[in-house]
């Protein structure tokens, strides 16, 4: 009956006889099978009236008692509940982290574990039986190599198949576990680099993780956990700012310091988007970062003398990760085709490896060598929009040319081009916030332009600022600045056409409003340049500042007398009032102290 069944697709094998049978017959099979597994086992030191007694689990839809299991009743079994937890030999019962792979197929594991078979949740109903030594070693090395023993790594069966029924994004399902598979970071965790060595020896500081999105900072928390799993060094705990709560992190430092008292061992907490905590929250971390109860490890978008208090900035390392470059985009994009078993046309003579990867089971998966470069090229650095760009291309291809649609589906060829990953890579949105810091980099690249005189870098940094979302109203705003600082007296009418600008913007809106920006951009660029007023300004706000004692008082010819009381205390006496006379007036307008200052050549002392 084995036999029969190992050629249905759906056949799940027994982890104790190696057998395979259809998920319905399986549960019956096991109670059977790991009852025959304990009478063989021999006499237990264990007195039978301390032993548990339950009622065997067979549930309605197992099959019908075999001749092992009707010998293993007569041969006096008390039960199937009997497991090999309660033998005398309990150093081989399965832990919970092997539990879910008890049950194999001849599918991906990460797809397999999910087929309706009957499991028991761990501390419920019986212990689960032995495995054997074989698919235990199998199983912890998939669990290792994932994250918080969740995140299997993408085997060698992987195919483009395994992505239409796995509902993990391609980026999630080939995220690298070693340093050696992370690209586009080599200046932070490259060979020769300090944070390398400390990897290496497992001696990891705080770090604050700060980059674009796509970049790799979970990616490089993953392989923290991964080496620490492997060497026994730390525990790994993650979360997450957007759904964690204050008593969440008090809990995990609890665990942590009763993990340090007890089992000499540290732990890595690893916060994403660690921004989301206000002050209060971040300030949790404090005290057991600096005693060394915890290793942080913090993953942000923003800058983090903006975001993170001073406090935990001062116990923590900041590591400025980079935009990937399109080289490291390549490289992410030929290990997926090379995992998937995807073919690459036009591929590189020099370079063997590579070559049409496929097993020829089901329809050869090809993709053009210019669509990895269009990805490369326009996922912006942002590795998980690249991946997934990629998975939604094979998948609307692979639907597209089902094997139900043709005779010879194993004969079928499918072609990912150019205009298919486009198609999923359709840049919607430009990496700008307008709240955060790549907002005030724009408006000081913008800024900068138009004083250097630059035309052309001041419309691509106007583009990039509107492009990405920004208020018009808001850049033409600097530009009515820009017009009076930079521009000045070197050209009296920029002021009025960027206030033309701006009550243009405010009648129009956008989009239309955008080429006023630019003509006022240009214009502004263009005009000739004198900063005097702005220097002149700033000298009068030093001169205030700076002066000792209580500021001069207005000179009294110069006060207004409005009262008879102020003309009897000398208020406009001897006032020349300029336009009596033909010529120029010799008057003083300064107060006494600052006669003859010039306040365009003036310096602060």
């Amino acid at each position: 009956m084995a036999n029969e069944m190992a050629s249905a697709p759906d056949a799940v094998q027994c982890p104790v006889c190696l057998k395979d049978f259809t998920p319905a017959t399986i549960n019956g099979h096991l109670d059977a099978c790991l009852l025959k597994s304990v009478t063989d086992s021999g006499p237990s030191t264990t007195d039978e009236s301390e032993r548990p007694f339950k009622k065997s689990r067979i549930s309605a839809e197992a099959e019908p008692p075999t001749a092992d299991s009707s010998s293993s009743s007569a041969a006096g079994a008390p039960s199937s509940s009997v497991f090999s937890l309660f033998q005398t030999n309990k150093s081989k019962v399965s832990g919970p982290g092997e539990r879910n792979g008890l049950f194999s197929s001849r599918q991906p594991v990460a797809i397999a574990v999910n087929k309706g078979v009957k499991r028991n949740l761990p501390g419920e109903g019986e212990p689960e039986p032995e495995p054997s030594a074989e698919s235990t070693q199998d199983l912890k090395s998939q669990v290792k190599s994932g994250f918080n023993g969740q995140t299997l790594k993408a085997s060698r069966d992987l195919s483009p198949g395994t992505l239409m029924t796995s509902c993990k994004p391609l980026a999630e399902m080939l995220r690298p576990n070693t340093l050696e598979e992370y690209f586009g970071q080599n200046k932070v965790v490259g060979q020769q680099t300090i944070l390398r060595s400390l990897l290496d020896s497992q001696e990891i500081p705080s770090l604050i993780l700060w980059g674009p999105p796509g970049c790799g900072k979970t990616t490089l928390a993953h392989i923290i956990a991964s080496t620490s799993k492997k060497k026994g060094t730390a525990r790994f705990v993650s979360l997450s700012a957007t759904s964690a709560s204050t008593s969440d992190v008090r809990e995990v430092i609890k665990q942590a310091q009763n993990e340090l008292r007890l089992c000499k061992r540290k732990t890595i907490m690893f916060i994403d988007e660690i921004h989301r905590f206000n002050k209060s929250q971040q300030d949790t971390f404090l005290p057991h970062v600096e005693c060394g109860t915890v290793t942080l490890i913090g993953a942000t978008t923003e800058n983090p003398s903006f975001q993170v208090t001073a406090a935990l900035l001062s116990r923590c390392r900041v590591l400025v990760l980079e935009k990937l470059s399109v080289e490291a985009m390549g490289s992410i994009l030929d290990r997926a085709v090379a995992r998937l078993g995807i073919g690459v046309l036009e591929q590189d003579p020099a370079n063997p490896e590579r070559q049409d990867q496929s097993d020829g089971h089901g329809p050869k998966m090809l993709i053009e060598q210019k669509a990895l470069d269009t990805i490369a090229y326009f996922c912006d650095g942002d590795a998980r929009a690249g991946l997934n760009s990629l998975q939604l291309a094979i998948q609307v291809q692979s639907n597209s040319a089902r094997p139900g649609q043709s005779g010879r589906a194993g004969s079928q060829e499918i072609l990912v081009k150019e205009e298919h990953v486009k198609e999923g890579l359709q840049r919607s949105h430009i990496l700008y916030d307008k709240a955060g810091e790549e907002h005030y980099n724009c408006i000081s690249a913008l800024h900068k332009s138009m004083r250097g005189s630059d035309e052309n870098a001041s419309l691509y940094w106007l583009g990039r600022m509107l492009e990405g979302g920004e208020e018009p109203l808001y850049v033409a705003r600097r530009l009515v600045r820009f017009a009076s600082e930079d521009v000045g007296m070197a050209d009296p009418a920029a002021l009025p056409q960027a206030v033309s600008a701006y009550q243009a913007c405010h009648f129009i809106g956008m989009p239309e409003c955008e080429v006023i920006l630019a003509q006022c951009a240009v214009y502004l660029a263009r005009a000739p340049k004198s900063v005097g007023i702005y220097k002149a300004y700033a000298n009068v706000k030093a001169c205030l500042r700076n002066h000792r004692g209580p500021l001069p008082p207005v000179p009294l010819h110069l006060r207004n007398a409005s009262t008879g009381l102020m003309k009897q205390l000398g208020y406009a006496k001897g006032y020349k009032y300029n336009p009596a006379f033909s010529g120029a007036v010799e008057q003083q307008y300064l107060p006494e102290e600052l006669q003859g200052t010039d306040f365009f050549t003036w310096t602060p002392t």
